[in-house]
């Protein structure tokens, strides 16, 4: 996958994580990794810290938390993700 996808498909699953959780930066990268994401642990830290910079999270210490706007873009994100998954992923292509 390119990096760039891979980027995105990163920032969808941080926003994810962040609904029930603080990410940190290991625990991220660890969940990513489980999920089959090549990424370093600079990587993670520059896109948690993106996140931070549009205010979709906060930092606290080591810890990074949703805001009401990361909520927001969360579930604009899900919605569209429905409708993209019904249309690519169980289309069955020729």
């Amino acid at each position: 996958m390119l990096a760039d996808t891979q980027n995105l498909f990163i920032r969808i699953h941080m926003l994810h994580m962040a609904q029930s959780e603080d990410l940190t930066v290991t625990g991220v990268l660890t969940t990513l990794e489980t999920q089959g994401y090549r990424v370093g642990e600079r990587e993670v830290k520059q896109e948690l810290e993106r996140l931070t910079q549009e205010n979709f999270l906060t930092s606290h210490d080591d810890k990074f938390s949703i805001t009401g706007a990361g909520i927001a873009e969360f579930k604009e994100v899900r919605t569209l993700l429905g409708s993209v998954a019904a249309e690519v992923v169980e289309t069955e292509t020729v």
